[in-house]
């Protein structure tokens, strides 16, 4: 009996390991591509009429949108997608933006991650990054 139960925790403990170390080496990589997350301001009145596409893509969180600029002016943000877990409440930050003609508008509280990451995703359909 004993040796049974030596092979059902040693079953167990590879199970608990094939389970956590993906999830630690994403949490890592999560955490990497975060921190490097910087929102630069666009001079948005030197960016030529036309619709753009960005993506920012931090592991769990992620966004895609398109940038309508008219005259040197964004005259829309449409949020493609958005993948996110409890922050889908950042998706009024489009409007901010329009309303701000900027980048450099304050993140929506409780949804900071999810914010962001649609901002860098402005940022990178007007910049072409």
């Amino acid at each position: 009996m004993r040796f049974r139960m030596r092979y059902v925790l040693i079953g167990l403990l590879i199970i608990a390991l094939l389970i956590a170390v993906p999830v630690i080496v994403m949490t890592m990589r999560f955490t990497r591509e975060y921190s490097k997350l910087q929102i630069s301001e666009v001079a948005i009145s030197s960016v030529a009429s036309g619709v753009y596409r960005g993506l920012c893509d931090v592991g769990p969180v992620a966004a895609e949108v398109e940038v309508t600029v008219a005259d040197g002016t964004i005259t829309g943000i449409r949020l493609i997608r958005h993948q996110n877990g409890q922050g889908s409440s950042a998706e009024v930050i489009t409007d901010l933006v329009i309303e701000a003609q900027s980048l450099q508008v304050d993140v929506v509280g409780g949804a900071t991650i999810s914010s962001k990451v649609i901002l860098k995703a402005i940022e990178k359909a007007l910049t072409g990054g």
